[in-house]
């Protein structure tokens, strides 16, 4: 699948598990634009680094967007972390994992395992690292966006 396709899918995803979590309607297409940059820099850092360290990218822009987003519509930071985070996420190592295991292919299902903690673990440090900015950062960034978009100086 072309790039086009896999954030479309991407996008399309994040907003399906934002139903499935019973995220208000309005935030659907922030939702999806959140997962579906995620996936963007994922995709675009993948061929010059490892699966986890896209990750990493993917998921430090996703937390960022995340609390900006929250700022900006006064609203909790997990409506839009949690499904943004979807695409993200090791399902197909872990599966792999699950069927090497079936198959009695240890060492294979060992590499798929080690390989879906390590994504984990790359998502879990994005998650910490961009926490680690102060909410008065993002709170002075929205004021901005906010002055640019009514046109005020």
């Amino acid at each position: 699948m072309n790039l086009a396709g896999q954030v479309f899918a991407a996008v399309l995803g994040t907003v399906g598990f934002s139903i499935m979590f019973s995220v208000p309607r309005e935030y659907y297409p922030l939702c999806g634009f959140v997962g579906g940059t995620g996936w963007l820099v994922y995709c675009l850092v993948l061929p010059f680094a490892d699966a986890p360290e896209a990750t990493l990218a993917g998921t430090v822009l996703v937390v960022l967007l995340s609390r900006m987003f929250a700022v900006r519509r006064r609203c909790p930071v997990t409506i839009f972390l949690i499904p943004g985070i979807i695409p993200l996420v090791p399902g197909g190592d872990i599966y792999w994992m699950a069927y090497y295991i079936v198959m009695n292919q240890v060492e294979r299902a060992a590499d798929k395992g080690f390989e879906a903690v390590k994504i984990a673990v790359a998502i879990v440090l994005g998650i910490v690292f961009v926490f680690q900015v102060p909410q008065k950062a993002f709170a002075a960034v929205a004021r901005v966006l906010k002055k640019q978009s009514t046109g005020r100086s």
